[in-house]
């Protein structure tokens, strides 16, 4: 009852029926029985994961460039019925940037999964 008293700040805020059940659901699934309790430990320990999809639009990016020069390199294989080697060292140092931005997602993700524990 002590612990009541210090809480003398209320505040509220409306929802819809659906966030209501919504809430209800998760509620239940926590194991915590009372609406109180359970939004306020929502509030104060809760967590909100922010994703940042700059790095896979970069990821994107680097696909749509290497797809191309692998399309280019194909025309001119088809038309020449030769292989260059430059053009096998272009598609190699693409890949190792889609390999490096791939790392970068995977970090960033297990990051944010490790926060979120």
């Amino acid at each position: 009852m002590q612990q009541n008293l210090q809480r003398n700040h209320a505040m509220t805020f409306r929802v819809t029926e659906k966030e209501r059940d919504m809430i209800r659901r998760k509620m239940e699934q926590s194991g915590i029985i009372s609406l109180r309790g359970y939004l306020l430990k929502m509030a104060v320990d809760g967590r909100v994961i922010r994703v940042e999809l700059d790095s896979v639009k970069e990821m994107n990016r680097l696909l749509t460039n290497a797809t191309s020069a692998i399309d280019q390199m194909s025309e001119r294989i088809n038309e020449t019925g030769r292989t260059y080697a430059a053009d096998l060292d272009d598609i190699k140092a693409r890949q190792e940037e889609i390999w490096v931005q791939q790392k970068e997602i995977l970090n960033r993700l297990n990051k944010v999964l490790d926060v979120a524990k």
